[in-house]
């Protein structure tokens, strides 16, 4: 049964051209039984209509900041209190900074400071104004508040852009508010899990690097899979351009030192799960240069020396960090072979097992197929979405951990 029956959703939309796929998130929200109440910003008008709106969630929509019809004038807190949730898709870089900096302007902006509910946004904009530093800071600072982000994704835009800043799908939308709306799971309380995501970056000189195309998206999703059943998580990430999980703790590294650091550093305490989903730079430089690599005219060859980094699962394993440690192989052939022998070698518990030579899953796509290994057990999940196949393979190792003891 959908965790969404009878409950009281506020949709707001802000100016942008996603606008359009919330007529269908709407859509799908009534027809899990929920409450629509819409709120439209001046911008949002120029792309949707109140009419369109009105037919689809089966109430007015409000625009209006002071509304005289109300009782006692004072329409906005009683939405406010209203809600259940807001929900803001699109919601634009204008609008976000005015919620960052606590600006209560117009009827959607007073909504959001106004309301004890959970805020949820779904970003959309320009891949170059999703990128800048001042969105960036203010996306950080709505997390740090609680707000819960979803999304954006990365694809071709309107502009002709190519990059993250697209809103993500009205199914996706759906799902993440019917997952955040439902009773969090207890599964996992009182368990610390410590998950790697993303690619190191090694340094040449300042401005050339050694790095990978890995996305971090499969690490970023079990973070958010195992929070979700009540774990604290920690998860040390590589560079990537992912929104912070909801209720995670996001520690940023660069290269592999680091996020050998980074680990033993958030398991002094003890953890109960350990996952190395990152993809970790094999080498790096065995001198960083100080300044920028000349090429020479005279040559058309460069000499890189380069020594091995960490094995950074192999080596909190053999520390014994974590009471279930956790690995991944991404291989392009031999996959169960070769995941077997680093099951082994690296003295591990499980090892999930990835072709990254198939074009339609693995690194930079939204889907993934894996096939779980243990000393003497095997699962494979069905092909999916990283974000539902991380809760499939979430329990796995919650009930692996069972066998165990």
């Amino acid at each position: 049964m959908s965790s969404l029956i009878k409950k009281h959703i506020l949709v707001g939309i802000t100016g942008g051209i996603a606008a359009y796929k919330t007529i269908e998130l709407i859509r799908l929200l009534t027809k899990a039984g929920a409450e629509v109440q819409v709120v439209l910003t001046d911008g949002a008008k120029a792309f949707v209509t109140e009419m369109t709106l009105q037919a689809v969630s089966g109430h007015p929509v409000r625009t209006t900041l002071l509304d005289s019809e109300a009782e006692q004038g004072m329409g906005h807190i009683e939405l406010a209190k209203w809600a259940d949730t807001i929900l803001i898709a699109p919601a634009s870089a204008d609008f976000m900074a005015r919620y960052a900096q606590g600006m209560a302007n117009d009827l959607l902006s007073t909504l959001c400071l106004a309301t004890e509910a959970p805020v949820m946004l779904a970003p959309a904009m320009n891949q170059a104004m999703w990128k800048h530093p001042a969105t960036q800071a203010n996306v950080q600072t709505l997390i740090d508040r609680g707000v819960l982000m979803i999304g954006p994704t990365s694809g071709a835009q309107a502009c002709g852009d190519v990059g993250f800043g697209r809103m993500e799908e009205p199914e996706d939308i759906f799902t993440a508010v019917d997952v955040a709306l439902s009773a969090q799971s207890t599964e996992l309380a009182g368990q610390h899990w410590v998950i790697t995501a993303g690619p190191t970056m090694e340094a040449i000189d300042p401005v050339r690097f050694i790095s990978n195309h890995s996305s971090g998206k499969m690490g970023y999703a079990l973070a958010s899979a195992a929070a979700s059943k009540g774990a604290k998580v920690t998860l040390v990430s590589g560079p990537t351009q992912i929104p912070p999980p909801h209720d995670v703790k996001l520690v940023r590294i660069q290269s592999a030192q680091e996020m050998l650091y980074a680990c033993r550093a958030a398991m002094a305490n003890g953890a109960d799960v350990f996952i190395g989903a990152a993809a970790v730079a094999d080498f790096r430089m065995k001198d960083i240069s100080d300044q920028k690599m000349k090429k020479t005219d005279d040559s058309n060859e460069m000499t890189l020396t380069l020594v091995k980094n960490p094995d950074i699962i192999a080596t909190l394993a053999s520390e014994k960090s974590a009471q279930c440690m956790v690995g991944f192989a991404a291989e392009t052939n031999n996959v169960l072979q070769y995941a077997k022998g680093k099951l082994e070698r690296k003295g591990l518990d499980l090892i999930i097992a990835n072709d990254v030579s198939r074009q339609d899953i693995g690194f930079n796509n939204d889907q993934n197929q894996v096939t779980v290994l243990s000393k003497d057990q095997q699962w494979t999940p069905p092909k999916d979405a990283k974000t539902e196949l991380a809760k499939a393979l979430v329990q796995i190792i919650f009930d692996y951990q069972h066998t165990q003891k």
